[in-house]
C-alpha cells in the first residue's frame, strides 16, 4: 500500500482539476535512473491500465504498475510547499539509500 498525506491529496487535487479535463488520476512509476539507480515518475493520465493497481483517496485516485508497486510499497508521499520549493517527498521504506534530492534511489 502507498500513502498519500493529505497535503499531497489535495495538490492531486488541485492539480487534476487544473489540467485539461481528460486527467483522471495520478501514476506513480518508478524507473531507472537519477544518481542513485531509480527514480520517482509523477505524471497525470486519463485512466489506469488494465493492469494497475489503482489507490482511492476520496475523489483522487492513483494508478500504479505492478513492477513499480513492490519498489513503492508502504511508502508515503507528501506534499511540500517552502520557501527552498514545492513538490511531492517520498519517504521509501524499501529505499536502501537516496540521493540529496529526494528524487533517486536505489534498493
Amino acid at each position: 500500500m502507498v500513502t498519500l498525506t493529505d497535503s499531497a491529496i489535495k495538490a492531486v487535487n488541485r492539480f487534476i482539476s487544473g489540467s485539461d479535463g481528460a486527467a483522471q488520476g495520478l501514476r506513480i512509476q518508478i524507473s531507472g535512473g537519477g544518481c542513485s539507480g531509480f527514480q520517482y515518475g509523477l505524471k497525470l493520465e486519463a485512466a489506469a491500465e488494465p493492469e494497475d493497481t489503482v489507490i482511492e483517496y476520496g475523489e483522487v485516485k492513483v494508478f500504479i504498475d505492478p513492477t513499480s508497486l513492490p519498489m513503492i510499497s508502504g511508502a508515503t508521499i507528501d506534499f511540500v510547499d517552502s520557501l527552498e520549493g514545492s513538490g511531492f517527498k517520498f519517504t521509501n521504506p524499501n529505499a536502501k539509500s537516496a540521493c540529496s534530492c529526494g528524487s533517486s534511489f536505489s534498493a
